[in-house]
């Protein structure tokens, strides 16, 4: 077996760290999104990991330049290990302010979301395959028809 071929438990670990960072991250709420991040990142770094060469210490001199370890992937790590602990303060701080504020912290829709909600229900949705026509124009019932029926009848 070459020593460049990732262990399978790595690769299953990764895997589920990544679905379980996803699944949280669609959540509303905002404790939810940051342990989906957190898992993300730390999936990430599971994956930078496997990808550099096992061996001595990158150190010139100490160990045989063929037998050193790539130092690539552990500087990505580092920097991902930075980049995941300033998203986690900053979803902290957001879950925090939001908790202290409304007393909970989910996520609101706002009123943009609420419309297209809406829009969707009614199956009016801009770019749907049945509103449209053949030749890329809005059907003659959507809402695109109608903005430019009023607007050609306007003039």
């Amino acid at each position: 077996m070459s020593p460049n071929i990732p262990n399978l438990v790595y690769i299953l670990v990764i895997g589920v760290l990544f679905a379980t960072g996803v699944t949280l991250l669609l959540e509303r709420s905002l404790t939810r999104v940051l342990m989906g991040v957190i898992l993300l990142g730390n999936g990430a770094n599971l994956l930078l990991l496997t990808g550099g060469r096992a061996g001595g210490p990158p150190i010139v001199g100490t160990t045989a330049q063929e037998d050193m370890s790539d130092p690539l992937p552990q500087a990505m790590v580092l920097t991902a290990i930075v980049i995941t602990l300033g998203m986690t303060a900053f979803l902290l701080a957001l879950a925090y302010r939001s908790w202290h504020l409304n007393g909970h912290d989910e996520v609101q829709d706002d009123v943009e979301d609420r419309r297209i909600m809406e829009l969707a229900d009614r199956d009016e949705g801009p770019g749907t395959a049945d509103s449209d026509t053949a030749d890329g124009g809005p059907a003659d019932g959507s809402p695109e028809a109608r903005v430019l029926a009023e607007a050609e009848g306007g003039r």
